[in-house]
C-alpha cells in the first residue's frame, strides 16, 4: 500500500502561529487512570509544557490526578468529567488521550476540531475505519499529532531500524515478536448500579447501552470487546509497530490469526494466547507470538535477512550475526533516548511534524495491523486484505468488523 492510499486528500488550516520563545505549551489531559497518570509525571519535568487540565468520568481519578499536579507546581489544574468542556477553552494548546480504546479516535477528532493538538495513547483507534478518519483529520486540520507508540523514541531501537534500514542483514524477508504477559483470571462480576463517582453514561461513549459491572471498570475493559482490543491491540502493539517500521511495511493483503483464552474461564472476551501472521505483496511476513500465560521466554524480536539476522532484546539491546557465524558482531553504540512528551511539545510550538517520531499517519497503521489479525482471530479464519479499498476480499463478515455502530451522540464522523 503506497501511503497515500491509506490517507485522504484534504486541504491543510493555516499553521498555528506561536507567541513566544519562552511559552509552555498548555495540555489537557484526558483520562487520568495509569497512563493519564504516567503522562502527568512524565510531562511535568519537561520544562516546556503546562498540565493545563484534567479529564475523566470518574471524579476519584480527576482528584487524584489534580493532587499531582498541584504538588509538584504548586497550581491547580482545571477538573472536568466532560472533554467537550475543555475542547472550548481557548486556552488549551493540546491534549493528550488515554482514555479507553472505544474513545480514543474520537476524543482525538473533537479536539482537533477545536483547534488542539493531540498525543493519542495507543492503540490510536478502536477499528480500522476509525484510524483512516484519526489521519484524515489530523491533515484536514492540520494539527501535530502522535501516537502512543514510545519505543520509537528510543535511542536502541532507533539504531536496530537503522541498521536493518541500512542493509547490514541485507533484504529482510520475516520479522517474528513476542509479548509474554501472563495474565490471571478475572472471574466474574455481578451487575450493578454505577457507583456516584461514576459518570457511566460517558464512559460507554460511543459503546453501546449496556450494564455496569466491575470488570469493565477500569483496567479489564481491555478483555472486552466494545471497549478494548485485547493484548494484540494493548501491548503488542508495541512490538509490531517496531518490527513494521524495521521492515517498512504497511498493511498486508493477508492475514491470519489463531488464539483463545486458556487456563480458566472468565467473563472475558479476548484471547490471552494468539498467534498472527501478516503477509505483504512481496511474500515477507511478520509473525507474532501473544503469551498469556507462562513462559521462561522474555518479549523480544527477530529479524531474519539474506545476509544475516539481528535480534532486539527486551530492554532493546540489538545482537546481529552475519551470514553461517554463531558469534555475533560486536554490540553497536546507541544514540541518546528523545524524551516523546518534550518533542510533541516542541513540534506543537514549532509545526514541524517531522519531530513526531511516531507521527499519527505510523501509529494509525500498527493500529490497523492489530485490528485486521484480531479480525482474523474472531471470523476463525485466512482472509485476504485490498489496502487500496481498505476492504477484504470477498468476506462480508470481516468487513462488518472494520468498524462499529456508535451510539448517538458519540458518533465519530464520516466527513471530519
Amino acid at each position: 500500500m503506497r501511503r497515500r492510499q491509506f490517507l485522504v486528500a484534504a486541504s491543510a488550516a493555516a499553521s498555528q502561529s506561536w507567541a513566544g520563545a519562552n511559552d509552555k505549551v498548555r495540555v489537557a489531559v484526558i483520562g487520568v487512570g495509569s497512563r493519564g497518570t504516567a503522562h502527568i509525571k512524565e510531562m511535568l519535568p519537561a520544562g516546556n509544557i503546562e498540565v493545563a487540565a484534567v479529564v475523566d468520568p470518574d471524579g476519584r481519578r480527576t482528584e487524584a490526578a489534580a493532587a499531582i499536579v498541584k504538588k509538584q507546581t504548586g497550581k491547580s489544574p482545571r477538573i472536568e468529567s466532560d472533554m467537550r468542556r475543555v475542547f472550548d477553552d481557548k486556552n488549551i494548546d493540546a491534549v493528550t488521550i488515554a482514555t479507553t480504546n472505544h474513545w480514543h479516535t474520537l476524543t482525538a477528532i473533537w479536539a482537533m476540531q477545536a483547534g488542539k493538538d493531540v498525543y493519542v495513547e495507543k492503540p490510536v483507534s478502536h477499528n480500522v475505519w476509525e484510524g483512516t478518519k484519526l489521519v484524515e483529520a489530523a491533515r484536514h486540520y492540520n494539527r501535530m499529532a502522535a501516537g502512543g507508540t514510545q519505543r520509537r523514541w528510543w535511542g536502541r531501537f532507533r539504531k536496530a531500524v537503522e541498521l536493518i534500514h541500512g542493509g547490514t542483514i541485507g533484504d529482510v524477508y520475516q520479522g517474528n515478536f513476542v509479548f509474554p504477559g501472563p495474565r490471571e483470571s478475572i472471574g466474574f462480576k455481578p451487575v450493578q448500579p454505577p457507583p456516584a463517582w461514576l459518570n457511566w453514561d460517558l464512559w460507554l461513549g460511543p459503546a453501546p447501552e449496556q450494564p455496569y459491572h466491575e470488570n469493565l471498570v477500569h483496567y479489564n475493559w481491555h478483555w472486552f470487546w466494545d471497549f478494548g482490543n485485547g493484548e494484540m491491540g494493548n501491548n503488542a502493539i508495541h512490538l509490531l509497530d517496531i518490527t513494521r517500521w524495521a521492515m517498512k511495511k504497511t498493511l498486508p493483503v493477508r492475514v491470519h490469526s489463531t488464539g483463545g483464552r486458556f487456563g480458566y474461564k472468565d467473563q472475558a472476551q479476548t484471547p490471552n494466547t494468539q498467534n498472527a501472521t501478516w503477509v505483504y505483496e512481496d511474500g515477507s511476513m511478520i509473525v507474532g507470538q501473544l503469551r498469556g500465560l507462562y513462559t521462561p521466554e522474555a518479549m523480544s524480536w527477530d529479524f531474519f535477512g539474506t545476509k544475516g539476522h539481528l535480534h532486539i532484546f527486551d530492554d532493546g539491546r540489538v545482537q546481529v550475526t552475519l551470514g553461517r557465524n554463531k558469534q555475533p558482531e560486536p554490540e553497536p553504540s546507541y544514540p541518546p533516548d528523545v524524551d516523546h512528551f518534550k518533542q510533541f511539545a516542541e513540534a506543537v510550538r514549532t509545526r514541524n511534524r517531522n519531530l513526531l517520531l511516531a507521527e499519527i499517519e505510523e501509529t494509525a497503521i500498527s493500529t490497523a495491523l492489530c485490528h485486521l489479525s484480531n479480525i482474523s482471530y474472531r471470523v476463525n479464519r485466512d482472509l485476504r486484505f485490498d489496502p487500496a479499498k481498505m476492504q477484504f476480499s470477498g468476506d462480508s463478515e470481516a468487513n462488518g468488523l472494520l468498524t462499529r455502530q456508535y451510539r448517538s451522540p458519540y458518533v465519530v464522523p464520516n466527513v471530519v
